[in-house]
């Protein structure tokens, strides 16, 4: 594992328990778009893992009065074996956290699928700032244009593109009066 993953998932284990107490869903969300921006980076199963286990028990905490009880223990089980650098130990515990969200919530695809999906918007964001087209990178990730496109906007990545452009203009005007 790479060390900014694991620094990074230990870091929303650390959060996620303090949140679950709270009973903070949103806090929770905002830790799955954290690893999901990791995993559009690095492409590792474990970002993704994770923001999949932060973003199906944000949605089971809003759909009623669960304990969280179990998820705490399980999710304190991961970070002291990733602590450890136990990776064995660390991904069986992942993989109860999956068993216990299907569980406990038939719905737990449909949260891999939002995950991934939100994975593949934020890789092709990082593509169109790289200089692909939005076409181009949405056909490459398999997303529509649509969805990539109100993800940018929601971004202050078009504002840096305008803000070099109109200086690389400033600067060509300005050479042409020297």
């Amino acid at each position: 594992m790479i060390d900014t993953v694991k620094f990074d998932i230990l870091d929303v284990l650390a959060k996620s328990e303090a949140y679950l107490e709270i009973y903070d869903s949103a806090k929770l969300r905002e830790l799955s778009n954290c690893t999901a921006h990791d995993a559009s980076i690095f492409q590792d199963e474990d970002s993704i893992s994770i923001a999949v286990v932060m973003y199906a028990i944000s949605k089971i905490m809003e759909r009623g009065s669960i304990d969280m009880a179990g998820f705490i223990e399980l999710l304190n089980q991961a970070k002291n074996y990733l602590e450890q650098d136990n990776l064995s130990d660390y991904k069986n515990t992942i993989k109860r956290l999956f068993d216990k969200i299907s569980r406990t919530d038939t719905k737990f695809k449909l949260y891999v699928e939002e995950v991934l999906k939100q994975s593949q918007i934020k890789k092709g964001s990082k593509l169109y700032e790289h200089g692909i087209s939005l076409e181009q990178a949405a056909n490459l990730l398999g997303i529509s244009q649509w969805e990539l496109m109100h993800y940018i906007g929601q971004t202050s990545i078009m504002e840096e593109f305008e803000s070099t452009g109109i200086r690389k203009r400033l600067s060509i005007a300005r050479d042409l009066f020297k």
